[in-house]
């Protein structure tokens, strides 16, 4: 008696595992979208994060946790935290003071203490969100700082780099020391921190307006170039620094770890009349220095957001014919994921919300271009006019991967190994599946085809772990699973699937 149960549970087990491991084309699988989803969040002068500099550490979490949790309700993917803003700290550093934006006091670690890089990175990645730093490479001193310098600050140890300039102080990029410095900064932090990114702005040389059109201090190093026989201009003097910053701080962050994305967000228009057409009174290349576009032609970055900070109907700035220009100067291949003054939406610009999601669309149809960095956050935790509503409800209702960068890596993630499991007597199917291969994962996704319905999908986030599994109920109208696994370079591997 017993020996016929026995083989026939086992008959059943083997007529389920046959049913379960059957294959079929993965070409009936949906396309997950690609599309890079981020905004920043900005801690200068306390924009986005934390909202004021008192408040406890507790209450800075929350916020954090709020920031992250409304990121991923609107299907978000990654967020550019700034922890640099004038060669301070929002986090723990040897090299630099903990910032007033944090404390209210330049120098003050958190009391009770805590990291809030170190935070962040770890509830980010726990929610499948990739989390890139934002430095200010030049800026020392901000016209909100209200407190001492701390004895630690650059301005304090290092005075012979540092300009005052206007109400602001500023490192000299023209000063060896001042690129070292910075580009020990940012290095520190790749080595110490699972960052994903690392990330510069549009702040080279000072903007002119801060000091009334004043020419920028740095006679010092222009007098030494000149007795050393230099022959440059002083304006391309001045612009050769900045690009040799810039390709040491891509080549330097690659030797430190390939596969941190570099990025940086210059003003949006690299010279007036560029594209033919598009005007502006600002010109980057000849105030700030700053030749955008030569850093974009060479492929010094993994991806490039220009602050494209006009509406599209904007006849002399048009936001789709700048971001085509962009797009063409692209001769690396890198990612374009242009910038947009989302905090318009119900500010001093009084821009609708339909100016977002229009830009939005605008991006999807410029081939080439393939994502939106929004600021800043504020705008989306305040739902300012009903904005991330219509976001989430709209053209980010359906989650997506971050485009990989197959220029960083070749590998791809293997095949996860995929299993059912049902008693005999029992109500629910367990599915399982586990890396098998020596790759981090980042997400998993995970594809469900309901009976005589689509196919669907969700991304989970791995979380540092190597195996995921879900329950179905014996009555359920799932057909089939399919699972793959996506790397931290955004390369998504081989399904597997099993049908029930």
């Amino acid at each position: 008696m017993l020996k016929n149960v026995l083989c026939g549970l086992l008959s059943l087990s083997t007529l389920l595992g046959a049913a379960l491991t059957s294959k079929a084309n993965d070409g009936d699988l949906p396309k997950i979208p690609r599309e890079f989803r981020s905004a920043w969040i900005a801690t200068v002068a306390n924009i986005d994060w934390p909202s004021k500099r008192t408040l406890t550490t507790e209450q800075q979490k929350a916020e954090l946790i709020n920031i992250l949790d409304t990121s991923v309700q609107m299907n978000l993917n990654s967020l550019v935290f700034q922890i640099r803003p004038m060669c301070d700290a929002l986090y723990q550093s040897d090299l630099e003071p903990w910032s007033e934006f944090l404390t209210g006091a330049m120098g003050k670690a958190p009391d009770p203490y805590y990291d809030p890089l170190e935070f962040i990175i770890e509830e980010s990645h726990k929610r499948g969100i990739e989390l890139h730093v934002w430095f200010n490479p030049y800026r020392a001193r901000h016209t909100s700082s209200r407190g001492e310098v701390a004895s630690n600050h650059v301005s304090k140890t290092k005075p012979g780099i540092v300009r005052e300039y206007g109400k602001y102080l500023w490192l000299d990029p023209a000063e060896e020391e001042t690129k070292r410095h910075s580009l020990d900064v940012i290095l520190d932090v790749v080595r110490r921190y699972k960052v994903d990114g690392v990330h510069l702005d549009d702040y080279f040389y000072p903007y002119k307006s801060y000091a009334n059109g004043a020419d920028f201090p740095d006679e010092a190093p222009w007098q030494r170039y000149l007795a050393g026989g230099g022959t440059m201009k002083r304006a391309d003097w001045r612009r050769d620094h900045v690009n040799d910053f810039v390709e040491r701080f891509y080549r330097d962050v690659k030797k430190e770890n390939p596969l941190v994305k570099v990025g940086i967000s210059p003003f949006g228009i690299w010279r007036p009349g560029v594209p033919e057409g598009t005007h502006t009174g600002f010109d980057q290349y000849s105030e700030l220095y700053a030749d955008a576009k030569l850093w974009l032609n060479k492929g010094w970055v993994d991806y490039w957001t220009p602050q494209l900070y006009w509406p599209i109907a904007a006849e002399k700035q048009s936001y789709p014919i700048l971001l085509k220009w962009w797009v063409e100067e692209n001769h690396e291949k890198r990612h374009i994921w242009p910038g947009n003054y989302t905090s318009q939406v119900g500010g001093a610009g009084k821009w609708k919300p339909e100016e977002i999601i229009n830009q939005v669309k605008a991006t999807r149809d410029i081939e080439g271009a393939s994502g939106n960095v929004h600021f800043s956050m504020v705008a989306f935790t305040q739902n300012r006019q009903g904005l991330t509503d219509m976001l989430r409800e709209g053209v980010y209702a359906k989650p997506a991967l971050v485009p990989a960068s197959p220029w960083l890596s070749d590998r791809t993630p293997a095949q996860p190994q995929l299993k059912s499991h049902r008693p005999y007597f029992g109500r629910e199917t367990t599915v399982s599946w586990e890396s098998s291969g020596s790759d981090q994962v980042r997400l998993w996704v995970l594809y469900r085809k309901q009976r005589n319905g689509p196919w669907d999908y969700q991304l989970i986030p791995a979380a540092g772990e190597t195996k995921g599994s879900l329950r179905l109920p014996r009555d359920t109208d799932v057909a089939e699973i399919a699972v793959s696994a996506v790397d931290f370079n955004g390369t998504e591997g081989p399904v597997a699937r099993r049908r029930f």
